[in-house]
């Protein structure tokens, strides 16, 4: 227990310095490089760098104090567990992977932490050892290999131009083509590590995971990677690798959203809303307003981090059951804990005048703003109407209505370690989003807009609310699952059958055409033109060899076959 106590302290106090430093830059308009040459190989020097500007330290400071709390609450979610110095000890590498990511404008640097975290989730997700835990570990981090690949082959191009340090190339990458195959590979690695289509799969499946390693993983750290990654990279973007970013993010955000409306598993519908986010940030970053997907990513990372501690409040004293249709009528056991998970979920429709609506209006009216296509509008504002239905879905099941899991029960609040890191963030979930919009949007953007547009944003909330509620309905629910409609409702529950195709169809169906192959052709038509057939032409033709024993008889009758040929045409 007194790990944990340490590195809690230490991480609170690296958050409050790092963020007083990036203040500090942040008003200086100030960055620091620091450059540490390691070796020198092919002309090419290995060095090991750290950028230290407003944005890594801004991140930095977020990552350690969502950190710190998740440790804090771990302290206690994790109180039976033998092994918990060993699990603060997992999570800790995962921090300092994390650390290296954000830290290094060099793409061995950064090639360290963006494997350390792979490496770690891997080993977070098999944590509880069950057959469950590890498939979905193997998907994670075969879905992850992807991406280090692409960062490998970025890092054997790189060695053309000498240096592996990104940040001094970004103006010539648009221009030159060799430089231009640098960012197609950064965007693939991104999509891997931030789960966008068609690499969605192992996000709600990374919920095997003990549900401490859910909230930091799942808000501030993996899956933002990819995000922290392409904001770096924004200069080097071309105009047709932006359309085709923004094309998938916004697939990514009307599926997710689409897929949370039908499921029951209470982490995996905050997993699904994550990724929805997710898809926000990338489509936001595919228009171009870079700054605005990194403050939705801070806003974010906060909200998300204590949705997930509420959800594991409710999970332990649910005797580890997660289906949301065995809860209900939570407000009246757990008060505090429902009350910040409904403040969360606020957040997360965009509700005014908390630290969701900060950044999420603000990146809808910047899109309202933009000259777009029909296509565009429809899916982001349907995007955000599903999040509000998902949301109040799950508000309705799991908090009105009467209990509906054992009839002798005993729910409590008495977890006060949980509740004091929670207590931590509710407060930065309510005012963060004003604080930060001043601290990063000094001079406020000028946002102009018909009323209809501008209050688009709010009637998509109601309408989602009003989707939620008659979800809701037991009525509804039923016919969805009925015979007619069961298809179309499993292939939104199942991500337009992703995992299946992903998993499944990558091992199962390879297999099975092999197999059919090999009964037809190999066993079949190859043999009858192979092997086989041609044995027993040969013996057919055996005969010829007649020829050469010298028979008289042989002589003979090929002389009357001749004869009579003869004959024949000349009649």
């Amino acid at each position: 227990m007194m790990i944990s106590k340490k590195f809690f302290n230490l991480l609170m106090f690296l958050s409050i310095t790092m963020f007083l430093n990036s203040l500090c830059v942040m008003i200086l308009d100030y960055s620091l490089i620091l450059e540490f040459n390691l070796i020198t190989l092919n002309s090419s020097n290995v060095v090991f760098v750290i950028l230290l500007d407003w944005m890594s330290l801004l991140f930095m400071s977020f990552v350690f104090f969502i950190s710190s709390m998740v440790i804090y609450y771990s302290e206690e979610y994790m109180v039976d567990d033998l092994y918990i110095d060993r699990f603060i000890l997992l999570v800790m590498m995962f921090i300092l992977s994390m650390v290296f990511l954000i830290l290094s404008p060099n793409m061995i640097s950064i090639l360290l932490g963006w494997d350390g975290l792979g490496l770690v989730s891997y080993c977070l997700v098999i944590y509880y050892q069950n057959v469950k835990s590890y498939n979905a570990g193997m998907l994670t981090a075969l879905s992850n290999r992807i991406g280090d690949v692409a960062l490998l082959m970025v890092i054997a191009w790189m060695m053309n131009f000498g240096s592996w340090n990104f940040i001094f190339y970004l103006e010539v990458m648009k221009n030159d083509y060799l430089m231009m195959l640098i960012s197609y590979l950064v965007v693939l690695a991104a999509l891997t590590k931030s789960a966008q289509i068609p690499f969605s799969s192992w996000l709600p499946a990374a919920m095997a995971a003990p549900t401490p390693v859910s909230s930091l993983v799942h808000s501030s750290t993996l899956v933002t990677a990819g995000v922290y990654l392409l904001i770096r990279f924004n200069y080097t973007f071309s105009c047709n690798l932006m359309y085709l970013l923004l094309f998938i993010s916004s697939m990514t955000m009307f599926m997710a959203g689409l897929g949370a409306n039908f499921e029951y598993d209470l982490k995996k519908i905050i997993a699904l809303s994550t990724l929805s986010q997710l898809g926000l940030m990338m489509s936001i970053l595919a228009l171009g307003s870079y700054e605005l997907a990194f403050f939705h990513l801070l806003i974010h990372a906060l909200f998300k981090a204590l949705l997930f501690m509420c959800a594991g409040n409710i999970i332990h004293n649910m005797n580890n059951c997660q289906d949301i249709r065995f809860m209900g009528g939570l407000i009246k056991h757990m008060p505090l804990t429902c009350t910040f998970f409904n403040i969360c979920n606020f957040s997360l429709c965009g509700l005014p005048f908390l630290s969701g609506f900060y950044s999420k209006d603000f990146i809808v009216e910047v899109m309202s703003m933009s000259y777009l296509n029909l296509y565009i509008y429809m899916i982001f504002y349907i995007s955000v109407g599903l999040t509000v239905s998902y949301s109040f879905r799950l508000s309705y099941y799991s908090l009105t209505g009467s209990f509906n899991f054992l009839s002798l029960n005993s729910l409590n609040e008495y977890s006060y370690k949980m509740l004091k890191s929670m207590s931590g963030l509710i407060i930065f979930v309510i005012i963060s989003g004003s604080m930060m919009m001043w601290v990063m949007f000094p001079s406020p953007m000028f946002i102009c807009l018909p009323i209809m547009m501008k209050l688009m944003a709010l009637i998509m909330i109601m309408i989602g609310i009003w989707i939620g509620y008659e979800l809701s309905k037991f009525k509804i629910m039923f016919k969805l699952k009925s015979k007619n409609n069961l298809n179309m409702s499993s292939f939104f529950a199942l991500m337009w059958n992703m995992p299946i195709l992903f998993t499944t169809g990558l091992n199962f169906y390879p297999v099975y055409l092999g197999k059919v192959y090999n009964n037809t052709m190999d066993q079949g038509w190859f043999e009858y033109y192979g092997s086989q057939n041609l044995v027993k032409f040969i013996k057919k033709i055996l005969f010829i060899q007649l020829l050469s024993l010298n028979h008289l008889k042989t002589y003979f009758l090929m002389f009357i076959i001749w004869l009579f040929f003869l004959i024949f045409n000349m009649m």
